[in-house]
């Protein structure tokens, strides 16, 4: 078990306790873990390293209570994990491996249409000096291989999708499909209609994401060419 500072600020105050790394990051992610393994200490604090503990009347007045496990929760869901540096390379590290792997499998040469080794991938993305971050794959696959394109000549197998996005969802799922949006339509009842090019390995994470941001309601098609 790691043990880290998770910090969040509310107005004018930082409200700062330590967590447990791996279970803070569950937790941040969704995914079902009790509170007990994340909390690591019995106080929040306005300057952990000083020892400068929050008030109950500040608690209550940023959180609405001052019990520490609704306030450790709030504080590592809308807040940010001081993680080690040792943390942050391997998860870096793993993300670059989730690309090559991914540009194995789903990219080829553009003369030749044959697949690139997870070797050749790899020494271009030296080679090109491709920025990768310790984001999802939707948000940084275009840049990668636009990049990359300097180096080898790769394509990537896409799949146009014709989607139409209830008024009430619009504004959330903006960002989602910006990145891969080839033509928008507002309608006159306030939807958005779009046809996206999507990369076709992630076309099953992009449908989770829309879905549960619209709640199953986008009405998707796929566009033959």
């Amino acid at each position: 078990m790691t043990d880290v500072i998770a910090r969040l600020r509310v107005g004018k105050l930082d409200f700062e306790t330590m967590v447990d790394l791996d279970n803070a990051m569950k937790l941040k992610k969704g995914i079902a873990v009790s509170i007990s393994e994340v909390v690591r200490d019995n106080f929040v604090y306005t300057d952990l390293k000083k020892g400068m503990k929050a008030g109950k009347a500040e608690l209550e007045l940023s959180f609405g209570t001052a019990d520490l496990n609704v306030c450790v929760e709030k504080i590592v869901k809308k807040g940010e994990l001081e993680v080690t540096q040792e943390f942050r390379d391997e998860a870096l590290e793993n993300r670059r491996k989730q690309v090559i792997d991914f540009l194995s499998k789903n990219a080829v040469d553009a003369r030749t249409n044959r697949p690139f080794t997870p070797d050749m991938i790899s020494n271009a993305i030296k080679q090109a000096g491709v920025k990768i971050e310790n984001v999802g794959m939707d948000k940084q696959i275009k840049n990668i291989i636009e990049t990359l394109k300097k180096v080898i000549p790769i394509k990537i197998e896409t799949k146009k999708i014709k989607i139409k996005i209830p008024a009430q969802f619009t504004g959330q799922i903006y960002g989602l499909i910006q990145e891969y949006k080839e033509k928008e339509d507002w309608l006159s009842d306030g939807s958005l209609e779009v046809i996206l090019n999507i990369p076709v390995g992630i076309t099953m994470d992009f449908y989770d994401k829309l879905n549960k941001v619209t709640h199953g309601s986008a009405l998707t098609s796929e566009i033959k060419e």
